[in-house]
């Protein structure tokens, strides 16, 4: 086996290596780090003269020959020849071809995707000259060949240097790749086989403190036995809402919930072999009992009731979360049991606000064949309406299953688009005064059917990989998960692990966040058809980019204010009055943005969140008496203002709910949600784009009061409190190049940290 070489920055003539009718096999093609091209091409002893009568001749060409027309000949191969840089015996390495920085550290066990060449008629085949090596090597063969037209594809799992060790085994591989492990490989595995490799998990994993941020999970109870678990959660972290129920899992969902809330969907750890350090822990409240429901209209009191269960005695920042829904039938407007969980999340004064995180609901599993028009129409699910609970819904980018298994299967939401499961809130009455949801979505998986207009199904490809309520010797301790429950233990996963890298956040900051890092895909925008309501209806503010969520690169600047307002006063006689707005000054690396083309463009992206403390009786839709206690808004300075003319604007108006409409009007620049960004609900974001010039001169933003319950009501005594909000705000420039970050470090006297998250 041979590597032939490129220059950096020049393409090799690698079409010409390709001389399979004389015995001689391109394998793999693939780009270095320093831009060289690599070429690993098989040659057997007995077919190198082949080879070298290819570089002869191009050697022995005459300089000096001259055609009959008096131009001069190209020397045969020429191409092919001056393209090498060098040639030398291939390793391993060569045969890579994903991402060259994904490539295994010695010693490290992977998954390999091992791309076999096709087996020539006087050779044994290729896949069984890789098993005879299987016990002489110590690496593991995992699955039966899939065959294609000129390869054979085999998963593997062993550590490069196993691989490395024979050539017979170099001799019949064409490539490498990192093995893209589904959830069904593992669910479809016997139950010791499933033992293994949890065992082996379990083995590398590394619990959270004791004092570290929780998931507070209220489901249907949790089995910690799960090896996964075990040593996870403690027994006193489970608690029950009836102690005749007790603390396990009768529901056969919560033990799969707290599996995905720790670790995430489960298949790329176990396919995996590096070591897993928890970031946070779980704690369980037994919410439901089939053998012994609630009566519906208790639900509020009953989560009320749970959530006292996990603070009697308080370790680490609570992340409540939530899968259990009912119907859908209140369309937007609060129940008791969505209300709840407002007051819940308001507490008591400004230091005890909540984060919950909430389900959206299912459609009916037997109308998943009316995709996506039944999405459309089946609303989002009581309690998920609550203005102060972070809201998911799912989408998917599984798309990818064993074809085999299924033949003339299609899956049924394309790669990016809402899951199969998921409500929406487009149903809701437009114009309606309550939030648009969800608010955000995460994987749910995916489904798949043989035929359009046939019903589809689950299929453990499309699904996320968790921890099984049945887990002793003989059962089988993985199990699959999806739709919006699975979406909602993502979140929580999420939510937990920020807190634990930042414990100084909110429980606004973190649901801010978790906003303000969401994107919509192409799938996303293409459904919602141009209509910025029908987007946010269905997919909320996108997917978190997890990446953006906790570290940004040099040209993504975040900062975050959290801060508190009075949002009214009592004057004297002339009764409860809005109050003063808070201006943030914004350190923008003026110069930095200054120094960029005229032409480039940037974005500024603003999240406004906080909580509101709910009045839901039905009275409260009227604009004289609201459901919320308060709202706040957001404007940003124009770069044509100075900050009095600023004050002046925001000031000039009287700040009731009718003065949204104008906060962005008459603005330069683009905002990716229209001029009036929307103001249902507790949490605003919007995305300007416009030049680097103008950003420049937008140095401050305003959060201001608007009208709410505590200042029409003031028999109520509220209207003197004082209420926390989180303020985001990220700049973006096109470049990587535009170093924006170092700038403001300096600026306001930081250190500068690999990270740019920066807390003012």
């Amino acid at each position: 086996m041979l590597t032939f070489e490129s220059d950096p920055g020049f393409e090799l003539a690698f079409e010409s290596l390709d001389m399979s009718r004389s015995g001689i096999d391109l394998l793999s093609v693939s780009t270095d780090a320093e831009g060289r091209m690599l070429a690993t091409v098989r040659i057997p002893e007995a077919k190198l003269p082949v080879f070298l009568r290819k570089l002869e001749a191009y050697r022995d060409a005459d300089p000096n020959a001259v055609l009959a027309d008096g131009a001069r000949p190209k020397p045969d191969n020429r191409r092919l020849a001056e393209s090498i840089s060098q040639i030398r015996r291939a390793t391993l390495r060569q045969y890579w071809t994903d991402d060259a920085a994904a490539y295994p550290q010695p010693g490290q066990v992977i998954t390999w995707e091992v791309w076999l060449r096709r087996g020539r008629h006087n050779e044994a085949a290729p896949d069984e000259v890789l098993r005879r090596a299987e016990v002489d090597f110590g690496y593991q063969v995992l699955s039966q060949p899939l065959g294609f037209v000129d390869r054979t594809v085999i998963l593997v799992r062993a550590t490069p240097e196993q691989l490395a060790l024979g050539t017979d085994f170099l001799g019949v591989i064409a490539e490498l790749r990192k093995a893209k492990v589904t959830a069904g490989f593992f669910n479809g595995l016997p139950s010791a086989d499933q033992h293994e490799w949890i065992a082996n998990l379990a083995g590398r994993t590394t619990p959270a403190a004791a004092d570290a941020p929780f998931v507070g999970l209220l489901d249907t109870g949790v089995n910690r036995g799960h090896p996964l678990l075990a040593a996870v959660i403690a027994d006193d972290d489970l608690h029950t809402y009836k102690p005749d129920w007790g603390v396990n899992d009768t529901g056969a969902h919560g033990t799969s919930m707290a599996g995905l809330a720790l670790y995430g969907d489960l298949t790329p750890l176990l396919a995996g072999a590096e070591p897993v350090a928890l970031s946070h822990r779980l704690q369980s409240v037994k919410l439901i009992h089939d053998p012994d429901p609630h009566r519906p209209e208790l639900y509020g009191a009953v989560t009320q009731e749970s959530v006292a269960r996990l603070e009697v005695e308080p370790a680490g920042k609570p992340v409540y979360c939530m899968a259990v829904t009912a119907d859908g039938s209140d369309r937007g407007r609060p129940s008791s049991w969505s209300s709840a969980v407002d007051k819940l999340a308001m507490g008591d004064d400004a230091d005890g606000t909540r984060l919950i995180i909430l389900a959206a609901g299912n459609t009916a599993f037997q109308n998943r064949t009316h995709y996506p028009a039944d999405n459309e129409t089946s609303s989002i699910q009581d309690p998920a309406q609550a203005w102060n609970a972070l809201t998911v819904g799912a989408c998917t980018d599984m798309i990818t299953f064993d074809q085999d298994q299924y033949p003339g299967h299609e899956c049924l939401a394309a790669a990016g688009d809402l899951g199969p499961s998921s409500t929406t809130s487009l149903v809701w009455a437009r114009g309606a005064r309550w939030p648009l949801k969800p608010d955000l979505v995460l994987e749910g998986g995916n489904m798949a059917r043989p035929a359009p207009g046939v019903a589809p199904d689950y299929i453990a490809d499309l699904s996320l990989l968790s921890t099984s309520p049945q887990f002793n010797l003989g059962q089988r301790p993985l199990t699959t998960m999806h739709d919006t429950s699975a979406a909602t233990a993502l979140a929580a996963r999420l939510a937990a692990s920020l807190w634990a890298r930042y414990p100084t956040f909110t429980p606004e900051t973190v649901r801010g966040l978790l906003v303000h890092a969401s994107r919509w895909t192409p799938a996303m925008f293409a459904r919602a058809a141009g209509s910025n309501e029908n987007l946010l209806k269905t997919f909320g503010y996108g997917k978190p980019d997890v990446a953006e969520l906790f570290t940004s690169a040099n040209n993504i600047l975040t900062l975050i204010a959290q801060a508190t307002v009075a949002p009214f006063f009592k004057d004297g006689k002339n009764g409860i009055k809005t109050n003063r707005m808070n201006v943030h000054a914004l350190p923008w690396p003026r110069e930095a943005l200054q120094a960029l083309p005229v032409d480039t463009e940037v974005k500024l992206r603003v999240t406004l969140s906080y909580f509101v403390e709910p009045s839901p009786g039905e009275r409260g839709w009227d604009k004289k008496y609201g459901y919320a206690s308060h709202g706040l808004r957001f404007a940003v300075q124009r770069p044509t203002e100075d900050l009095d003319e600023f004050r002046l604007r925001i000031n000039k108006h009287e700040r009731d709910d009718d003065y949204d409409a104008n906060a962005h009007q008459g603005d330069t620049g683009t905002w990716l949600l229209g001029a009036n960004t929307p103001t249902n609900g507790s949490i605003h974001s919007n995305v300007w784009t416009g030049s680097a010039a103008e950003l420049a001169n937008r140095s401050h933003i305003a959060v201001f009061p608007t009208m709410g319950w505590w200042k029409t009501r003031p028999s109520e005594g509220r209207y003197d409190r004082v209420v926390r909000y989180s303020l985001v705000v990220s700049i973006e420039t096109p470049s990587e190049e535009t170093d924006i970050y170092t700038p403001v470090a300096v600026q306001i006297g930081i250190a500068v940290p690999a990270a740019v998250e920066i807390e003012i």
